[in-house]
């Protein structure tokens, strides 16, 4: 066992030791391209939007005039093409040895680059039934062997809970922070808990939490009206002891929007999702 696995796994390292082990010294630097800093965006449990979040982040980063690119790390429910309107389009895969390729990122209408596996698939719907290991080494090689090129931000959709793919992103590659997105309901907190609990193990910085669907404004008098829970976006951040980035509400014209893929022109077209980009750079 490796010094890095060793203290992923056990709570009796020192703090020196995990230090040493989260250093960026000791992450994988991709093979083609230079990335000043990655955010990885990612939830206790699945259909919280968390794909959602990562896509309005992008968009609005590059809206404010950064170098953005997006892996999409969840190998088995990957979403982001769908996001961005490009899930028609497909990756390039150009040979640069006998045994390696390099992947063509496919940009969005931003000029966001995007990489995900169901990018490189004939069917977007064809599932991915591979096991664990096969699994991390494609999130591995998508994110060594993409052509990033010069990127400001690499957001990474990472999959939900704290199974082998998020221990991957966590343990080799060099993230910034993380970004943790939650709903309302005391369940989901429960579970997003356990996440923000392995990212304090892992000694990688939270910037913290999105509370998405918090709410639905009412048309008439403007008032946020709380479906899920009586609770407070800040009462849940204060659970979780992390920082409240935003209380994202139940937006009928997004999701309209990504049903059409035009989610990337609502997003950038919409000041109400400013301030998160704000408490992030």
């Amino acid at each position: 066992m490796s010094n890095c696995d060793s203290c992923a796994s056990s709570s009796q390292c020192s703090t020196k030791d995990k230090e040493k082990c989260n250093s960026k010294d000791n992450k994988s630097m991709p093979k083609y391209g230079n990335i000043k800093n990655i955010i990885g965006v990612i939830s206790g449990k699945g259909g919280v939007g968390k794909s959602t979040v990562t896509g309005i982040i992008a968009t609005r980063l590059s809206k404010a005039g950064y170098k953005v690119g997006v892996l999409d790390g969840d190998i088995t429910g990957p979403s982001m093409p769908r996001f961005f309107g490009v899930n028609e389009k497909r990756a390039e895969m150009i040979p640069v040895n006998k045994t390696e390729v390099k992947f063509i990122p496919v940009k969005t209408k931003l000029g966001i680059k995007l990489i995900s596996l169901n990018l490189m698939i004939e069917e977007e719907d064809e599932p991915v039934i591979w096991r664990g290991p096969v699994i991390t080494g494609a999130l591995s090689q998508m994110y060594a062997d993409t052509e990033w090129g010069e990127l400001d931000y690499l957001i990474i959709d990472m999959p939900p809970g704290t199974g082998d793919i998020a221990l991957t992103v966590m343990q080799t590659m060099p993230v910034d922070s993380m970004i943790v997105v939650s709903t309302p309901q005391d369940m989901v907190s429960m579970i997003v808990k356990k996440v923000v609990t392995m990212i304090k193990k892992m000694n990688i910085p939270i910037a913290g939490v999105v509370e998405n669907m918090s709410y639905i404004e009412c048309n008439n008098c403007g008032d946020k009206i709380r479906v899920f829970s009586k609770k407070s976006a800040q009462e849940q951040a204060n659970y979780l002891q992390i920082p409240l980035l935003a209380e994202m509400p139940i937006d009928l014209d997004l999701v309209e929007s990504l049903e059409k893929g035009e989610a990337e022109e609502y997003v950038v077209n919409s000041s109400e999702y400013e301030a998160l980009i704000q408490k992030i750079i």
